[in-house]
């Protein structure tokens, strides 16, 4: 089933992530800097900016031991996030086109508040 992450980094369109994190198997990371998260982000996704992860953060707990789909905006963070993951060994892939895909997809985007989120 994850034969992608298994090879190293790979790319994913919004549905698969969207699939493959709703089944629970993955953990979906977004790697936007706080303002663009708060305004917008996938309800069930966690937290980790890439500057705080390429700083050497850990990831968040509930993302620990588990498959990892990164997402940012356009997809070029969330890729570098993705190898950079890998490089850890981390099974670890990407959202192609990130929130902005998401949300032209029909996605959900939900901001911090809980209302319906934008992507900035």
């Amino acid at each position: 089933m994850f034969s992608l992450l298994r090879r190293g980094p790979g790319r994913l369109t919004p549905q698969q992530a969207r699939q493959r994190t709703g089944e629970g198997t993955a953990v979906l990371l977004d790697v936007r800097e706080a303002p663009e998260w708060n305004a917008g982000h996938a309800p069930d996704a966690l937290h980790l900016p890439l500057s705080r992860l390429a700083a050497g953060a850990s990831l968040p707990a509930a993302a620990q031991g588990r498959p990892v789909v990164t997402i940012c905006r356009s997809g070029h963070r969330s890729q570098q996030a993705a190898k950079l993951l890998a490089g850890r060994g981390v099974q670890a892939s990407d959202v192609t086109g990130g929130m902005t895909a998401w949300a032209r997809a029909g996605l959900p985007v939900t901001a911090q508040d809980g209302s319906g989120g934008v992507i900035a």
